[in-house]
């Protein structure tokens, strides 16, 4: 894995993690590119999120809640 994708996932969540709806950071593919996918309960959590992080693009993606088991 390339060390500055997994550095920019790290600066990503120090700095969306904690936000209401905001439920996690993962690296993820778009368009045969790398990006970061931030997972949010709904759409309306997605407003101030950064476009990219250190050149990656961060996407967001609805999952919904999640629930523990």
């Amino acid at each position: 894995m390339d060390p500055k994708l997994e550095a920019a996932q790290r600066a990503l969540t120090a700095q969306v993690l904690g936000r209401p709806g905001v439920t996690g950071t993962a690296i993820g593919e778009e368009g045969g590119k790398p990006c970061l996918k931030v997972y949010l309960s709904d759409e309306a959590a997605a407003k101030g999120l950064p476009g990219s992080v250190a050149g990656f693009k961060v996407v967001p993606e609805i999952a919904g809640p999640f629930r523990r088991l």
